[in-house]
């Protein structure tokens, strides 16, 4: 019998797991997750108002509730206080890595630790009631928002900073976030990019969402649509930034309505510093860019600066090391050849990795279904091999005696409920945990 140990429970973990089981009937899978709560980025990252794609969770439930699938939260891998990589190998015939990209990239300017300017992960934890989240005040005492980037990311956290408390309320945000964004006094939210609207990362089915957010009007600079020589005449441009560069400039001929919050989209400049006053952020100063005419832009010595008492960088993610597996720096990711790890170049026997670890920060959801059928391939191919390797009949004594109680599926079946209490609590819906103590207090009501 094939005994598979997956860390990480978001998608390209369910995703490796799933396939695992599907292909061998004779695998058995236990899915292990830093967090109590499984789902990784759907829980955590999903804004609270997109319920469709948060709706996935039914999905990687039915993989988790295999019968031949263990979901084992609140498990330390790597790191001072978790278990050594080297002995979860002797725990299992192969681990496969799909730890994601859990930080993000900087934006390398003077003034970037002000307080007041944040990384848009930050923020996204914060609503989301990541239980490693800080309340840094966000919102409070601020009526300026500049968020650098123009992806989906951005849009998301430009969307949150626009939502009224009637939006907001039935989604399953944690209280105090929902408290704090209700009573936001931000009134003016810019989202900066440093190249052309046709370059834009985000999607047009995210873009057309925040024409849709009441008593909000979207002002797009038809001069900063000039700037791009695609906007003038989009058919030649893929599909998906032809559709970008229609709404915005349809857009751009639409007057403001005289909504009591404005959304600004501005294009070709980019952060050169951040300005304080009185101890935390006030403007951002911009440089105009212009296109090069190789797919980049240059700086034009030309600047301005945007108020701000909020800064959110969403300029993208960045794995991070796991201690006693190798890295490259330079990629952010895991070294492999078709999802088996490679240790000085050389293959790393039941070392596996997929999703964002695998090949970056890259793609939508379901990119990670061919990558992690990329890893399960190999992984099954390995077999034969693998399973001569003497391990434990089952893991979890040695994870108890090394790690601690892992939370399983019924203590995340106990979180759930006590998320529906609270919510029916506070006139809500589910309302998520935001915190480590009431996230662990929750688990321990499971039935034993």
């Amino acid at each position: 019998m094939l005994r598979v140990a997956v860390v990480g429970s978001g998608p390209s973990g369910c995703y490796t797991a799933q396939g695992l089981v599907q292909q061998d009937p004779s695998v058995r899978v236990d899915v292990l997750d830093r967090l109590p709560c499984p789902y990784g980025l759907v829980r955590y990252g999903v804004a609270p108002d997109h319920e469709k794609i948060k709706s996935l969770q039914g999905s990687l439930r039915a993989v988790l509730e295999h019968e031949r699938v263990r979901f084992l939260g609140g498990v330390r891998i790597g790191g001072p206080d978790g278990l050594p990589v080297g002995r979860l190998r002797q725990l299992y015939h192969a681990v496969v890595y799909c730890v994601g990209a859990s930080t993000d990239r900087r934006l390398g300017v003077p003034g970037e630790e002000l307080p007041g300017s944040w990384s848009a992960t930050e923020f996204v934890s914060w609503y989301s009631a990541h239980p490693d989240a800080v309340d840094g005040g966000f919102v409070r005492d601020a009526r300026s928002a500049v968020v650098v980037g123009v992806g989906n990311v951005a849009v998301d956290v430009t969307r949150m900073l626009a939502r009224g408390a009637a939006e907001l309320n039935p989604t399953d945000m944690p209280e105090a976030a929902l408290a704090a964004l209700a009573a936001s006094r931000v009134t003016d939210i810019r989202m900066v990019g440093r190249r052309g609207p046709s370059q834009a990362r985000f999607t047009t089915k995210e873009l057309r969402e925040l024409a849709d957010l009441p008593d909000t009007d979207v002002i797009v600079d038809p001069a900063e649509l000039a700037l791009d020589p695609a906007c003038a005449d989009p058919s030649a441009l893929p599909a998906a930034q032809r559709r970008n560069v229609e709404v915005l400039r349809e857009w751009a001929r639409t007057p403001p309505r005289g909504g009591s919050r404005r959304i600004h989209l501005r294009f070709f400049l980019r952060p050169v510093e951040l300005l304080g006053a009185g101890g935390r952020v006030a403007a951002v100063r911009l440089e105009r860019t212009a296109p090069d005419g190789r797919g980049g832009v240059t700086g034009t010595g030309r600047y301005e600066e945007l108020a701000a008492q909020l800064v959110l960088r969403s300029v993208g993610y960045r794995g991070v090391p796991l201690d006693g597996l190798p890295f490259d720096p330079a990629t952010g990711t895991v070294p492999h050849r078709a999802g088996r790890v490679l240790r000085e170049g050389v293959v790393a026997p039941g070392e596996y990795v997929a999703g964002w670890i695998k090949r970056g920060p890259t793609g939508v959801i379901g990119t990670n279904r061919p990558c992690a059928k990329e890893t399960v391939a190999s992984l099954l191919a390995d077999a034969p091999d693998l399973v001569r390797t003497p391990v434990p009949g089952d893991a979890l004594a040695a994870l108890r005696a090394e790690g601690g109680e892992p939370v399983g599926w019924a203590g995340w079946q106990a979180i759930e409920r006590a998320e529906a209490r609270l919510g029916a609590s506070l006139g809500r819906g589910v309302v998520k945990l935001p915190d480590w103590e009431s996230l662990r207090a929750a688990s321990r009501t499971a039935p034993r």
